[in-house]
This record gives structure tokens, C-alpha cells and sequence, in this order.
């Protein structure tokens, strides 16, 4: 195997789901320290930290994330693929960059820093504790799976939980109770009728339906039902807001939940360029510098039991990721 494939395996082998970081950041701290980085941990939460290693700054900083989503999915190598949770999103990313990182030094370019940060799969706890240093970078170059190309922009997201309301009783005798599952059935088809943003360039607004809960036991009339909902935005947030306000009316509490706006991104000759519909902690991180995001791997087995990134991609991205490190800074 090559140094980026047995550096991204190693990572693979660490089980590191959110809020589970700590031994995947001890990991990096010790390679980096190893290799002759500077290197600053950031307490986010007790027992979890980002990881900010450097030499001199004051260019590039290569940034993702250590946090993947669970279960752990341990690595195993099959002919020309790495699987594994994180693979792609995004421990394969985070050994492409540290390598990356490496030979720009090795290289005498002492100008790249690396930004490692946990919790980017839940509410990015980590990003916002990282935007509060004092970076000294003018770019940020994100690593989320783009399949090796540039991102011209990606979607935002808001998520919602929608709460209705009922009243318990006995279900032999339901007509005494009101099902508020009942309710939130008839009430969630209708967002199909919503219009709702769309972009040229990011495409429309689309919303998931992620979790649905109700009741407590078969033989009781729901008094309380919620869906939560991921809102995937193309552009300014209050139109979409208003929106599923109308839908919800009197019939059903909203409760916004976390908010991350849609973005454009900075691109380079050279690379191939495609709008993301997924977010990203760029928005987290604008004192970092002006935002790019690349990575190798798809998106679309992404957060999958089948999770796997091509050796020869992850292979290629270290060279891709030098390549706009120096196009950068020149």
C-alpha cells in the first residue's frame, strides 16, 4: 500500500463516531508531532478537541473533519476500493491532506496549516469553536467528497421539528381521544405542494423527512407526534422559513433548529467544477480564509454500510491538494 492509503487505513481502524473523537485526534497529534509540526489542541466538550497543526501560516489551511457517523465500519482493503466509515467522509480526505501537507513542507512550503475538527456530523460544535482562534490563513480549502473536482457552491441546510399535538385515551375508546399521529399523517404530504427557492446554479430547495415519532403503546391514542426535517437551501433562508410556516398554520408547532446558509466557493484552472447539494463547517469557518472545497470520493456512498474510496483517487488527491496549495499561495 502506498504511505496515503496505510495513513488513511490507520484512520479507518480508530473508531471515531461523533462525540467519540478523542483517539482519532491523538492519532493525528502524535503523526504531526512526529513529522515536526507545531501542534494546538482546542477543548470543544470535555474529552473531545480540534486539532490545529503548523509551521509558519499564513497561507493554506486543509481543513475536515475526524467525527464520522455510526456504526463503525472497520477498514478492509478489496481490489481497487478502501471501505470503511470514513472512508470518504472523511478520514481518507483527512490522510490525503496530512500528506499533502507534508511534502509541501518537506518542499521548504512551510505556509500550509492543517485544521482537524470533530462533531461536523452533528450541529459542528467544533467548527464553531475553531472560528473562534485567531487563524492566520487568507484560504481554506474544505475537504468534504466532491469526486476530485471543485465545488462552485453548496446547498445550505435548516432543520425543524415539527411538533402536533392530541389528546390522549383509551384506544377502545378513541373517539374520546385526538390522535395527534393521525393529524401529523394528513399534515406532511401536503409539503409536496409548497413552492418552494430554486437556483440556477445550486438547483431547487428540497426537504427530507428524516425521523417520525408518536405515541407510547398500541393501546393508547397518541397525544404527541414530531417529524423532524432537513430543509436543503439554495439561497436566503426566510422565504423557506415563511413557507413551512403557512403549511403549519394553526395545526402544528415548528421548532427551528440549527441553521447553515448556502455558499459560493472559490475555483482554480485546472480542476473540474460542480455544485454540492450537502453542507459542509465552510460556513462556520469564514475567519479562516477565502473557502474552497475538495475531496476525493462520493458523496453518494457517503454514510452507507458500503462506504469505500478508490485507492487511486486517494492516491491523486494528495497531488491535487499541493496542486492548489501552491496555485494559491503563488
Amino acid at each position: 500500500m502506498s504511505d496515503v492509503v496505510t495513513l488513511a487505513t490507520e484512520l479507518l481502524s480508530i473508531e471515531s463516531t461523533t462525540g467519540r473523537e478523542r483517539d482519532a485526534v491523538d492519532f493525528v497529534s502524535r503523526w504531526c508531532l512526529a513529522q515536526g509540526w507545531t501542534v494546538s489542541l482546542q477543548e470543544v466538550e470535555p474529552g473531545r478537541s480540534n486539532l490545529w497543526a503548523t509551521r509558519r501560516g499564513g497561507g493554506v489551511t486543509l481543513s475536515t473533519h475526524l467525527d464520522t457517523v455510526p456504526p463503525f465500519v472497520p477498514p478492509r482493503l478489496e481490489g481497487t476500493r478502501l471501505y470503511g466509515r470514513g472512508a470518504c467522509d472523511a478520514k481518507g480526505i483527512a490522510a490525503a491532506m496530512m500528506m499533502a501537507a507534508q511534502r509541501l513542507a518537506e518542499a521548504g512550503e512551510d505556509r500550509v496549516d492543517l485544521l482537524f475538527v470533530v462533531g461536523e456530523e452533528k450541529g459542528s460544535p467544533g467548527a464553531r469553536a475553531a472560528n473562534r482562534l485567531a487563524p492566520t490563513s487568507r484560504y481554506l480549502v474544505n475537504g468534504e467528497p466532491t469526486e476530485s473536482k471543485l465545488a462552485v457552491g453548496c446547498k445550505g441546510a435548516q432543520r425543524v421539528i415539527v411538533r402536533v399535538r392530541g389528546k390522549e385515551a383509551h384506544s377502545a375508546y378513541a373517539h374520546l381521544g385526538e390522535s395527534a399521529l393521525e393529524a401529523m399523517l394528513d399534515l406532511l404530504p401536503q409539503l409536496r405542494a409548497l413552492a418552494l427557492p430554486a437556483d440556477p446554479v445550486l438547483g431547487a430547495t428540497t426537504y427530507n423527512i428524516g425521523v417520525l415519532r408518536a405515541g407510547t403503546e398500541a393501546n393508547i391514542v397518541p397525544g404527541l407526534a414530531e417529524a423532524e426535517i432537513m430543509i436543503r437551501l439554495v439561497g436566503d433562508v426566510e422565504p423557506v422559513r415563511a413557507a413551512f410556516t403557512a403549511w403549519a398554520a394553526d395545526r402544528a408547532e415548528l421548532v427551528w433548529g440549527s441553521h447553515i446558509p448556502a455558499q459560493r466557493f472559490q475555483t482554480i484552472p485546472g480542476f473540474e467544477v460542480e455544485p454540492v447539494a450537502y453542507t459542509s463547517d465552510i460556513p462556520l469557518l469564514d475567519r479562516w480564509g477565502a473557502p474552497l472545497l475538495f475531496g476525493p470520493g462520493s458523496i453518494h456512498v457517503a454514510h452507507t454500510p458500503i462506504e469505500y474510496i478508490d485507492v487511486a483517487e486517494l492516491e491523486a488527491s494528495v497531488d491535487a491538494y499541493v496542486r492548489i496549495v501552491r496555485t494559491l499561495l503563488a
